[in-house]
């Protein structure tokens, strides 16, 4: 039993084995100021699966990550957000953490 205790602390800090919390991104349509990115930010933190979020006006793209090993169903959020007002054109669930996703909005050209 320790040496099993060993391997798993090994591969955990060595990143072998990932943590279970998710990214989930959407597009969405109608994100136009500020008040909206807060708006969309505040209701989807209501959620107790939610640990972050993001949320990119120039790119239309709103991002959840949850807490490990809880989720949050796509028609959970599509029905959040379009009773907020807004459109959900896709939502897909990338093998990127949010902290990759924020990096990736810094860099992008727009």
């Amino acid at each position: 039993m320790k040496i099993l205790k060993a391997i798993l602390a090994t591969l955990l800090v060595c990143g072998a084995v990932t943590s279970n919390a998710a990214t989930i991104e959407m597009e969405v349509n109608g994100l136009v100021c500020a008040f909206c990115a807060q708006g969309i930010e505040k209701k989807l933190r209501t959620f107790p699966e939610t640990s972050d979020v993001v949320v990119s006006l120039e790119e239309r793209l709103v991002a959840v990550s949850t807490k490990e090993g809880k989720d949050i169903a796509d028609d959970e959020l599509r029905r959040a957000l379009t009773d907020a007002g807004y459109t959900v054109v896709n939502i897909q669930r990338p093998d990127e953490s949010i902290d990759a996703v924020r990096a990736r909005l810094k860099e992008s050209p727009r």
